[in-house]
């Protein structure tokens, strides 16, 4: 069974003929030409002047700053989600420490509290943070047995 041309592959065909580009030129300078030869008196009172258009120049850097400003609020830090154990005296200071926050008129989240220790102790001296650390009893890793 012959297979008959669809109607879409011979709309994608490209035509065999091209114009030729100094017709087109031809074209093109003519009407130029005609565009700048003078009106008529009647026709001369009815055109309006064109309106003055601020140079493109202007505008480009406007483009530059929307782009940089658009690729900065794009970008956003890669979060890393995990979990871990915690004793429940620390926890409770924790809780303890949200709501001083709280009280000092600061709303704080558990993890924005965890990442200010983080960088509270990433702050500190070498000696300092070992000294924090050796403080810090050390737990067994694992889910904690139910009571």
């Amino acid at each position: 069974m012959a297979r008959s041309p669809s109607p879409l592959s011979a709309a994608k065909r490209v035509p065999k003929t091209v114009s030729k580009p100094l017709e087109t030129a031809t074209a093109a300078v003519s009407g130029v030409e005609a565009a700048a030869a003078p009106l008529p008196a009647r026709a001369a009172k009815k055109v309006k002047p064109a309106p003055v258009r601020a140079p493109v120049q202007a505008a480009v850097p406007e483009v530059a700053e929307a782009t940089a400003s658009r690729t900065a609020k794009a970008h956003k830090p890669k979060l890393v989600r995990d979990s871990f154990t915690i004793p429940k005296e620390e926890y409770q200071v924790l809780e303890a420490l949200k709501k001083r926050a709280l009280g000092l008129g600061q709303h704080a989240r558990k993890s924005e509290l965890l990442r200010a220790g983080i960088q509270a102790l990433n702050a500190m001296s070498d000696r300092a943070f070992l000294g924090t650390l050796n403080a810090v009893p050390t737990l067994k890793t694992g889910r904690p047995k139910a009571d």
